[in-house]
């Protein structure tokens, strides 16, 4: 799985247009459909409308609006991928737009419970 960590507020990469930003993501999302590696992915909203339930320790959760994490990136979207191996993905990550715009892609492989 490829999460996608971008800056809040970004800013496309100097000398670009958020318009070459969006291009670039509709022509990674094809390169990856293209390649028939695509299981799942999409785009999230931003964290303003995220609500967050937690366990309170008294076996009742607690609800709260937004994330509460400290940082300065946000999941923005993730890709799910049909790879053989670490450096695939790690290949398939450095490709993602979103490092282009100073943001991160973190790599986790997903665990399949039989």
């Amino acid at each position: 799985m490829l999460l996608i960590y971008v800056p809040e507020a970004p800013e496309p990469p100097a000398g670009t247009e958020p318009r070459d930003m969006n291009e670039a993501w509709v022509a990674y999302d094809k390169a990856v459909a293209d390649a028939g590696i695509r299981v799942a992915g999409d785009a999230l909203h931003g964290p303003a409308t995220a609500t967050t339930v937690r366990g309170a320790g008294n076996g009742s959760p607690e609800t709260t609006d937004g994330p509460f994490a400290e940082t300065r990136e946000v999941l923005g979207g993730y890709y799910v991928l049909d790879l053989p191996d670490l450096d695939s993905a790690l290949g398939w990550a450095g490709r993602c737009p979103a490092t282009a715009a100073g943001g991160a892609v973190e790599v986790r492989p997903v665990v399949e419970f039989r």
